[in-house]
């Protein structure tokens, strides 16, 4: 992007679908720098003794997690192909992960929290599609 005056923009479209990656990636650089400094000597101290792995962690969520997040980035662009620049894959994906998250975390699967699991898999995926693709033209995988 160039801001050669206020009211001028111009966009090069080869490069500009990096900026959220890049922003994001800065962000968490940001966020991994912070942890260092402040928790640091406590981590410099558990992997010294050894112990390298968290105790007490709840394998099951944390190795759940990842899984279902592999998935659904490897599903997004495939279901994209399917239906090239709408960000149906981006939609359509973001519903079943988030339920399938939401689930996951759940202490308590009772009708009541598994329909505010499933009505916040489909509100919160229809508001962010809605808003970046269609009033704000960004394109979603």
């Amino acid at each position: 992007m160039s801001f050669d005056s206020p009211f001028h923009v111009t966009i090069d479209f080869n490069t500009s679908h990096m900026i959220f990656p890049t922003i994001i990636a800065v962000i968490l650089g940001i966020l991994f720098v912070s942890i260092l400094i402040t928790r640091g000597s406590t981590i410099l101290a558990t992997v010294s003794n050894g112990n390298w792995w968290p105790a007490g962690i709840d394998h099951k969520r944390f190795f759940g997690t990842i899984a279902l997040t592999v998935i659904y980035f490897m599903a997004m662009p495939a279901v994209g192909d399917i239906f090239p620049n709408t960000g149906l894959g981006f939609y359509l994906c973001s519903i079943p992960y988030l339920f399938a998250l939401s689930t996951l975390y759940l202490h308590e699967r009772s009708r009541r929290t598994l329909m505010i699991a499933g009505a916040n898999a489909l509100i919160a995926p229809s508001l962010v599609w809605y808003i970046l693709s269609e009033l704000f033209n960004i394109s979603l995988p």
